[in-house]
């Protein structure tokens, strides 16, 4: 029999360490719950059907007639995530079209397989923000015994077709192996799983689920933290990619989920969770501006004009003002005392100079057509784009590396994680945010990134996924959704 490459799912195992402790990670109930160790193949398992705990009995490894006996009760088949790891081999992820002119399409090769996973999945997921839409789904190896992966995708907002196309793709696949059309789900979150619901429902013809952002983002990054090994790490320049141990309690801590905006959470546990705060100066930011400015196209190309700029032909820095280290008050000469400080500066030379070449007279054309010729020769040979990228990149990610350290401050919080696809995996990034957090807690709080930051959404609703009958026995009334606290910001 052959599987199929998209066909239904409830729940998921993993071995978390090297230890036998087994721990139920359940989502309506949304709680840690240690347990005796067992000798069992399946050490950690997710579970989706919203009913109480029950006593479990030993479970061997998956048959071909336990998938066909659990497809026909939906929502009990277990994702097995026993082995699990991050695809880091370039040729391995999935096939890429994003190499093609025009295409909205970027392709992540950070696949992570799961190779003894041999049940299939009958829903993708989809986070749909203001700038990016990102989707999450799971297919088989080629040959059946290495089990499978979870894939990873970004379009851009403003494309969506380019995403429902794909979703197209992988439900006639789906159909292809199954003969059914009509049981593939899209779990979607995020603001486009409103704004775009008619559209995705109409186009596909299968049903849509849309789920909570913010629970979402905190499922996915619980998930993360605790369940993939080598996916959490901290940055510096001297080390940029140190892994983390997962940690027994990894509550409290503070998400900073940067999109187009930027939203600051406090999560105290697995059920309780409050919006502290956020910016509008995120991403959509950056990319507005920078699109103005440079005239890049996309995100990828923005991100590599930034790694190839030089901020300091455009930033002021604490050396340009004082010429020296302001060691009384911690400023090296090298900190940016203002953003874009020397644009306005060399503007007024310019000005003074088109003045001393023959004055300058208000409704004289051409003095200031002169004005005019003065600066655009002084902006085209001082401001290059790639060092206008990076100072604005640095701008915006010290900005919110401020926020994001008050609002750990003022919750005594020490951990601090960075989610969202502002990142993207850009080491100057990541150092200006790592950097300021250090720099203001001194040494008392932590930065933490991850290598699917921006999938933290998709990958929670991906999980959220219930049976199709659930609720028929077991009433909505008892499962626990997350508490949200009310911020009075």
């Amino acid at each position: 029999m052959t599987r199929p490459a998209l066909d239904g799912i409830a729940a998921a195992q993993v071995p978390h360490s090297s230890k036998d402790t087994k721990v139920e990670f359940n989502v309506a109930e949304m709680s840690l719950q240690p347990s005796p160790p067992r000798p069992t193949d399946f050490q950690r398992s997710y579970s989706f059907s919203g009913q109480k705990d029950r006593p479990k009995s030993e479970r061997r490894p998956t048959m071909v007639g336990d998938v066909e006996e659990k497809m026909i009760r939906p929502g009990q088949i277990r994702i097995n995530l026993k082995g699990a790891y991050i695809v880091d081999d370039e040729g391995s992820g999935t096939p890429s079209a994003s190499s093609e002119e025009g295409s909205a399409m970027e392709v992540e090769t950070k696949d992570i397989r799961l190779p003894n996973h041999l049940g299939g999945v009958s829903h993708i997921a989809v986070d749909i923000g203001g700038s990016l839409a990102k989707l999450v789904y799971f297919s088989h190896e080629p040959h059946e015994e290495l089990g499978g992966r979870l894939s990873f995708l970004k379009f851009e907002t403003d494309r969506i077709d380019d995403c429902i196309d794909y979703m197209r793709t992988l439900q006639e696949q789906h159909q292809a192996v199954t003969g059914k059309k009509d049981d593939l789900c899209v779990m979607a979150t995020g603001g486009g799983a409103f704004k775009f619901y008619d559209k995705i429902r109409q186009a596909l013809d299968v049903e849509v689920q849309r789920e909570d952002e913010m629970e979402c983002l905190i499922i996915g990054l619980d998930f993360f933290i605790t369940e993939i090994p080598n996916e959490v790490f901290t940055h510096s320049d001297d080390d940029p990619m140190q892994f983390v141990e997962p940690k027994a309690d990894i509550y409290p801590y503070l998400l900073v989920n940067i999109g187009s905006g930027v939203s600051m959470v406090k999560v105290s546990g697995p059920r309780q969770y409050e919006r502290v705060g956020g910016t509008s100066l995120g991403g959509g930011t950056l990319w507005g501006l920078l699109s103005l400015l440079t005239g890049a196209r996309n995100f990828g190309e923005m991100l590599a004009l930034a790694e190839n700029g030089d901020n300091t032909a455009v930033d002021m820095l604490v050396g340009d003002i004082y010429g020296m280290n302001y060691g009384k008050i911690g400023l090296k000469s090298t900190h940016i005392a203002s953003s874009f400080g020397k644009v306005y500066k060399m503007k007024r030379e310019a000005e003074r100079e088109a003045e001393d070449n023959g004055g300058l007279a208000n409704g004289d054309e051409e003095h200031n057509d002169l004005l005019d010729g003065v600066l655009h020769r002084r902006e085209s040979r001082s401001f290059k784009p790639e060092d206008v990228s990076r100072s604005l990149l640095y701008a915006v990610s010290n900005n919110i590396g401020q926020i994001a350290y008050l609002h750990a401050e003022k919750h005594n919080l020490e951990r601090i994680y960075f989610g969202g696809s502002f990142i993207g995996g850009y080491a100057q990034t990541m150092n200006t945010l790592s950097y300021a957090i250090d720099f203001w807690s001194k040494g008392t709080k932590q930065a933490y990134f991850l290598r699917h930051e921006g999938y933290l959404g998709s990958v929670g609703a991906f999980l959220k996924r219930q049976p199709k009958n659930w609720g028929r026995r077991n009433s909505l009334e008892q499962m626990r959704p997350l508490y949200r606290s009310h911020s009075k910001d």
